[in-house]
């Protein structure tokens, strides 16, 4: 066959199977040529030029912005989402319910899962979230104790338990303060109930852990000292170096863990357990929180994130 020829049948290969939408054994038919030949002459269609192929992102999507996320923090997903917020609670809003849509599938196997209850984002998440494929032997474990005043930890302990519904599994709550005035304190609670000492060792095994990212600092609903750090205490911690914190655990800003006797005052997950967490999925945003975000990201305390465009862009800065 001559090189014209051959050009010839490559082209109309390529209109029929791109433009025409035939299929390959058509294609065959209607040239006579087998269907491997079709397979080839398509291929020497890519290498001649004859088909160029232009991907138009849509817009809203980020998907460099979340390529330079993964690579830079060695994340399994980034998933950065283009909002307009008016304040901070609708940014808290958009990026919960994004989180709601890929709940599911990191979820789908998942036996144990580490929630934080008190976290705004995961609330915003669990209230969008519709129901799953049951898995009746799933275990949601929260991995801190109760904070801030009573109607705070009863709108926690609902979150806890709609999750748990959601997967067709069992809830398992910490009903202990999540911040107790001294270490004596945490040891006469984990002494006297088998209920938290058991939620506690559920936590070493974590498949999924969704976990709240918080700045050095009091946010409300919370309060100083109901079961919750005090101004003192945060600002200890800040100085110590202390950047943002995981579920009440301090980090610096490189995410090296904060070492102090403010570690002996909370009840739930240590660091050490959520770093063997499967999985470990975060939503957060705003720019307050960019040093504690990063600091998570390079601690490793998170490889599953959920942030918004602005917050994307800062990380990313060298």
């Amino acid at each position: 066959m001559g090189r014209i020829e051959r050009d010839r049948l490559i082209a109309k290969a390529a209109v029929m199977y791109y433009e025409q939408d035939l299929r390959q054994s058509e294609i065959a038919r209607r040239l006579g040529v087998s269907q491997p030949q079709v397979s080839r002459l398509l291929e020497q269609a890519k290498a001649n030029g004859i088909i160029q192929f232009q991907v138009s992102v849509p817009d809203g999507l980020h998907l460099e912005l979340e390529e330079q996320l993964e690579d830079l923090y060695g994340l399994r997903e980034a998933h950065v989402v283009d909002t307009a917020p008016s304040n901070e609670s609708e940014l808290i809003r958009d990026l919960g319910r994004f989180l709601a849509h890929r709940l599911p599938s990191y979820l789908a196997d998942a036996e144990v899962v580490g929630f934080t209850s008190w976290s705004r984002a995961l609330r915003e998440t669990i209230d969008a979230l519709t129901r799953m494929r049951a898995n009746p032997t799933s275990k949601v474990v929260e991995m801190l104790g109760d904070v801030g005043p009573p109607r705070v930890q009863h709108d926690a302990a609902l979150q806890t338990e709609a999750l748990a519904e959601a997967m067709g599994g069992t809830a398992h709550f910490l009903r202990v303060p999540g911040v107790v005035a001294s270490a004596k304190d945490r040891e006469d609670h984990l002494k006297r109930d088998q209920h938290v000492r058991d939620a506690l060792a559920l936590l070493d095994n974590i498949d999924v852990a969704l976990s709240g990212i918080g700045t050095c600092e009091i946010v409300p609903p919370l309060v100083a000292g109901d079961n919750f750090f005090t101004e003192e205490q945060f600002a200890k911690a800040r100085k110590l170096g202390a950047v943002g914190q995981v579920n009440l655990r301090f980090i610096s800003a490189d995410g090296t863990p904060i070492e102090s006797e403010l570690d002996d005052l909370v009840i739930g997950i240590s660091l050490d357990q959520l770093k063997n967490a499967g999985r470990k999925v975060s939503v957060a945003g705003g720019t307050s929180k960019v040093p504690a975000i990063r600091g998570s990201l390079l601690g490793g305390w998170v490889d599953t994130l959920v942030t918004d465009v602005v917050t994307a862009q800062e990380l990313v800065k060298s």
